[in-house]
């Protein structure tokens, strides 16, 4: 691997830890967003609080978590990370993922149904998105020793394929 590339490593780990951090702040924040949403407001109490929660999803927290995921990806690949924690760590990932869906869809049925959609109590969606967060740094930070857990043949053996870039030991 070229050398500027392994430079950039902790830069790349900076950006990533960065919009992770957007992200999930702002997964957090929209269902205690969500939760002052009450179909008895006025039409500029409505509007406010639907215009905001659109544009926090739409331009912050959607863009942050696309950028996260992808960054992500590169570090997966720049660092040679094929440990079993780290495929639990995934697991967890998609389970934020599919709680910023659902949070996408809190926000949508609100949006569109002015005065008939009560958005869920926020402890729901907090729970899903704080079990997925803890599990997720718990995992990073502590990196478990996960070798008795027994994986297919696909996950633990190379593929002898060789990736288009070596990464780093």
């Amino acid at each position: 691997m070229s050398d500027w590339l392994v430079a950039m490593i902790p830069l790349f780990k900076a950006a990533h830890i960065g919009a992770l951090a957007i992200w999930c702040g702002g997964l957090i924040a929209l269902p205690l967003m969500l939760s002052q949403h009450n179909p008895a407001d006025k039409a500029e109490d409505y509007s406010r609080i639907r215009k905001t929660t659109h544009l926090t999803y739409t331009l912050c927290v959607t863009p942050s978590a696309v950028a996260a995921v992808v960054i992500g990806t590169w570090l997966l690949f720049l660092r040679d990370v094929f440990v079993p924690w780290f495929y639990l760590k995934l697991l967890f990932v998609a389970f934020l993922v599919a709680a910023h869906a659902w949070t996408g869809y809190i926000i949508v049925k609100v949006a569109e149904t002015e005065g008939k959609h009560k958005p869920p109590h926020p402890f729901l969606p907090l729970a899903a998105i704080l079990i997925s967060v803890i599990c997720i740094l718990w995992l990073v930070l502590a990196k478990p020793d996960l070798g008795g857990i027994v994986f297919p043949d696909w996950l633990s053996a190379p593929r002898d394929a060789q990736l288009p870039f070596e990464a780093p030991r």
